[in-house]
């Protein structure tokens, strides 16, 4: 593994590039470690997976354990990520200190360096300035952000609001002390004190109650950027998925998110797993939150529908169209009559069709086809003898060769234009170019006789 710092100087806006650092060898590994975070990584699996082998598992201590990581997981979620980082509704002073202190259970940082970090991931997503850049790949914006030391410090971040915050002061002056009693402390002394299990409470509602939560914060940043679908915006990697959602709850609509990372929602739809929406939403009945940011709907609906028209114009850039009327032929009626002697064709709205592949095939029977070769079949194809369905218009347009000379009849033009055409997907740039040359015909057509 090599990193090679840039040699360009960085805009104006990102930070200075960090002093070169030697390329990363097995010979040198130990160099380039972030001893603090794998030491970390490292034990809270180790102590995991010992304890599991030597402990046996109470079920009041396998209840408390799955409620104690949803306790310290709404600290980061809905405290560390929605309230700090985003500031995407107002906490009561009892409630950040709560999720304060909640989030410090899930060990990974201060709500300070937490939040300056995640800020940095927002507006450099997908780049070299972003900490945890899901494009060097799942496993490093998983862990080996924090494992290994970066080649260039994250894009700057405004933070200053927080350093005001008197609770993130607080959490951060006595971070160690409120780490490990929150992170081990606490979870290890309730299943002690209530039901006698010490050794559960440390192992289970401690490490591994601590791994789940590490893992489920991770994911955040490596699986939401991997696994589902992006329905606001696909500029970047951020994807919505419910097996997400059900690994970081609620975090898991992570491209809703960063296109709206104001709103206090994740998931918009009122059966989406979102448990950290519905803490918020019930700490605002209860008094304890306020001022809840909500995106407008309208605007919302336009990200959804904007993606859903560049999905639909792929699969029509798929499809077959019929010919452009300009660039058909033009022809006479008497070259349509002596053609169509020596090969089916028919006339419908202005337009000639070969329907020699489609008279044996066609629902209605050969003949109703055969009695119109060199004929105009106008009426009867447009209800004169059947109102035909929008399939038979769609396909009777892929069988155009030809344009009628002065054949148009007065009032069909509309007509002519088959069904799967009418809302057909245009982007800006053809609309434009279709209304500046409807606006010079019009002009043209406007302008008086030359005298």
């Amino acid at each position: 593994m090599s990193s090679v710092a840039p040699k360009t100087k960085p805009a104006t806006d990102t930070p200075d590039v960090v002093d070169p650092l030697p390329p990363m060898r097995w010979s040198n590994i130990l160099n380039e470690l972030n001893w603090l975070s794998t030491i970390i990584l490292t034990v809270v699996p180790a102590m995991t997976i010992y304890g599991s082998l030597t402990t046996k598992l109470r079920w009041e201590t396998a209840l408390f354990s799955v409620f104690y990581y949803f306790v310290t997981g709404l600290g980061i979620t809905a405290g560390y990520h929605r309230l700090w980082a985003h500031r995407s509704y107002n906490a009561s002073k009892p409630l950040q200190y709560f999720l304060a202190m909640a989030g410090a259970g899930a060990v990974e940082g201060s709500i300070k360096w937490w939040s300056r970090g995640h800020r940095a991931h927002h507006r450099y997503t997908d780049t070299e300035l972003d900490p945890y850049n899901a494009g060097e790949g799942l496993w490093w914006s998983h862990v080996g952000w924090m494992l290994l030391k970066p080649r260039r410090r994250p894009g700057n971040a405004d933070v200053s609001d927080l350093s005001k915050n008197e609770v993130i002061r607080w959490q951060h002056k006595y971070y160690l002390p409120l780490i490990l009693g929150m992170g081990v402390g606490f979870p290890t002394v309730v299943p002690w004190l209530f039901w006698g299990d010490l050794r559960g409470g440390f192992f289970y509602a401690g490490f591994a109650r601590l791994l789940f939560v590490h893992h489920s914060t991770f994911c955040v940043n490596s699986l939401a950027h991997w696994l589902g679908n992006a329905p606001f915006d696909d500029k970047h990697t951020p994807r919505d998925h419910v097996i997400t959602a059900l690994c970081t709850i609620g975090e898991g609509y992570h491209n809703f998110h960063h296109q709206f990372p104001m709103d206090y929602r994740n998931a918009i739809k009122w059966y989406q797993y979102d448990p950290t929406k519905w803490f918020i939403w019930v700490c605002s009945a209860l008094g304890l939150a306020s001022h809840l940011k909500v995106f407008p709907e309208n605007e919302v609906r336009k990200g959804q529908l904007t993606m859903q028209l560049k999905r639909l114009r792929e699969t029509q850039e798929k499809l077959a169209w019929p010919s452009d009327s300009n660039d058909l032929p033009v022809i006479s009626y008497d070259s349509f009559i002596e053609q169509a002697s020596k090969r089916p064709l028919i006339l419908v709205a202005g337009f000639i069709h070969d329907v020699s592949n489609f008279i044996d095939e066609h629902p209605g029977g050969a003949h109703y086809i055969i009695k119109y070769v060199g004929k105009d079949a106008t009426t009867a194809f447009f209800g004169g003898v059947y109102d035909h369905s929008n399939a038979a218009h769609n396909l009777l347009a892929m069988k155009r060769v030809g344009v009628l000379h002065g054949g148009l009849p007065q009032g069909l033009q509309e007509k002519t234009i088959p069904p799967s055409q009418r809302l057909k997907v245009a982007r800006y740039a053809e609309l434009s170019s279709v209304s500046g040359h409807s606006s010079a015909s019009s002009e043209k057509e406007s302008s008086p006789p030359p005298a």
